[in-house]
């Protein structure tokens, strides 16, 4: 894992931002489009803010992924992650598609499935993903599912991700957030051939040292991220401050 420290969320926004762009570029120079993946939460507004407004990209070549969404909310919930990547990302660049996930399915089971057939047939180029103050990457909660070969999979949120949604204000009270969600699974994001991880703030120092110099396992399931040959950890100051290594990779 390649960790790059900025002094700033809006500088490590700018940062992860570009990596991610390059990426991209890269993808489309080689094959004439590219898959990405899109993550959501207050962690990714300034990385967003930022990859909305580079030049170059060829956005119509691009074809988005969703990475969870409660179940139980619809699109126009303040808190929804459709709603927040309709407005932050989609609305704002030329997509050549986005593959939203259904929080109202009828059967999220079916909706898990229709996912999973969809990106089967799409391999990822670029994940852009967070890390919770529980360690989660996606809604993939401790302990997560490191064996599940599913793309997508419904999941129970634990207590520590849903005070995370309220503190956060994306919800009134801690009893109005969602208690499941479907959720790409640990492995489906691992496929991915270049991770962009993009961590803000002291809340999360604690889960940025323990995914990054702990032991890989799924009681801090951001740890896993250290088994992919490919990931970039953008972090400001204030998340990197428990790191007893706060070298940055150039």
């Amino acid at each position: 894992m390649k960790t790059v420290i900025s002094d700033s969320p809006a500088t490590m926004g700018h940062a992860a931002a570009k990596a991610g762009a390059v990426a991209i570029k890269a993808a489309i120079t080689a094959k004439g489009y590219a898959n990405i993946i899109v993550a959501t939460g207050a962690s990714q507004l300034p990385m967003l803010e930022a990859l909305v407004q580079i030049d170059g990209i060829e956005w119509d070549k691009v074809t988005g992924f969703h990475l969870d969404e409660y179940l139980g909310i619809d699109d126009q919930h303040a808190a929804s992650f459709c709603r927040y990547l309709r407005d932050r990302f989609v609305e704002k660049v030329p997509l050549k598609l986005f593959h939203y996930v259904n929080g109202l399915a009828e059967d999220p089971s079916e909706e898990c499935w229709r996912l999973g057939q969809v990106i089967a047939a799409h391999p990822i180029d670029v994940a852009f993903i967070g890390i919770g103050e529980n360690s989660h990457i996606a809604f993939n909660d401790p302990p997560a599912d490191f064996e599940t070969e599913v793309p997508y999979l419904v999941v129970n949120l634990d207590d520590g991700c849903r005070r995370q949604q309220h503190s956060e204000g994306w919800f009134p009270t801690f009893d109005d957030v969602p208690a499941t969600a479907i959720s790409m699974s640990a492995k489906q994001i691992l496929k991915s051939s270049t991770i962009i991880c993009t961590v803000p703030d002291e809340r999360k120092a604690a889960a940025v040292a323990a995914s990054v110099e702990g032991p890989v396992t799924n009681t801090v399931p951001a740890s896993i991220l250290q088994t992919h040959d490919n990931t970039w950890l953008f972090i400001d100051t204030a998340a990197a401050s428990q790191l007893a290594d706060k070298h940055a990779d150039s």
